[in-house]
Formats: C-alpha cells, sequence, structure tokens
C-alpha cells in the first residue's frame, strides 16, 4: 500500500479483534509506524474504555477519526442486558456528535494541539426510522465544525 501512497489504519470496532483500549495499545506496541489507527469514539466508549484517555496516549499514529457519539442511556442498558453491537444500534446506543456523551472539545484540543490534518467524520450508525439521517447529519455537521474551530483546527467555509 505504501508503494502506492496509501496509508494502513485499522479501525478497533465492536464485532472484531481489536475493540478494547488494552487491545489498541497491544496494536500499537507490536506494530510500527506504517500501521496507523482509524480512531472512532463511539466503539470506544461501548467497548467500557475512555476516548480521551486513547486518544492521547496514541495520537501520533492517528490516521483517520470517526466521530460517533453515544447516548448514555443505551450504552448502560447495553452493557447491563450483554447486547450485541447490531442490537444496541437499533436501539439507538450511537448518535452524532455533540448529541451524547463524548468529550469532544477535549479529544479535538488534543488532536489539534499534536497537528493532525486528516478526515474528522461524522458519523453514527443509527435507525432512519428512529434518526433521519439528513437531519442527524446537519445536526453533527454542525457541532462538530463548531468543536473543531474552537479546538483550533482550520475550519473552511462550505
Amino acid at each position: 500500500m505504501a508503494d502506492f501512497g496509501v496509508a494502513f489504519a485499522l479501525q478497533h470496532h465492536m464485532g472484531t479483534l481489536v475493540e478494547t483500549d488494552a487491545e489498541v495499545g497491544l496494536l500499537m506496541q507490536h506494530t510500527g509506524p506504517a500501521v496507523g489507527l482509524l480512531y472512532d469514539t463511539g466503539h470506544c466508549l461501548f467497548a467500557g474504555g475512555d476516548p480521551l484517555a486513547l486518544v492521547r496516549r496514541h495520537v501520533d499514529r492517528i490516521v483517520h477519526v470517526h466521530c460517533k457519539d453515544a447516548r448514555p442511556a443505551v450504552l448502560e442498558r447495553a452493557r447491563a442486558q450483554d447486547m450485541s453491537f447490531m442490537g444496541a444500534v437499533v436501539e439507538g446506543i450511537f448518535t452524532v456528535p455533540g448529541d451524547g456523551m463524548v468529550d469532544y472539545a477535549s479529544i479535538l484540543k488534543v488532536l489539534a494541539d499534536h497537528g493532525y490534518e486528516g478526515w474528522l467524520v461524522v458519523e453514527a450508525e443509527q435507525d432512519p426510522k428512529k434518526a433521519p439521517p439528513f437531519h442527524y447529519a446537519q445536526l453533527g455537521l454542525r457541532n462538530l465544525t463548531r468543536l473543531a474551530a474552537v479546538a483550533g483546527f482550520e475550519v473552511k467555509p462550505r
């Protein structure tokens, strides 16, 4: 991939071999700089992790960011009932940045302070019957744009 100018990144994700913060740590420890991290705030939370601590530990290896928020009540219920990934998604565990419990102001500040220049992707796996996609995309973009500017990112007008 590197020969073609394409960077490799692995995403930690529920239902995969790399879910938890500890597993992300092992991945980073046992690979070199050719392996980047696709950092996902929502999957970090769902796996019982700390999104701010994770970004601080691995900021130098982060090459792509999925900005996904989580609804605290659904997260608590999903953990208590040991819900599957898809079950929790259907129940509404995830939402867009600024509509849940993730501390995006602090996370984005860490990324900006370390010169992160990659994508910040608004993402939320949600049931479109419960969460109209266009409305939530607009909400997420508006929240993330504002928070990124406050954190020190150069946000270009569209």
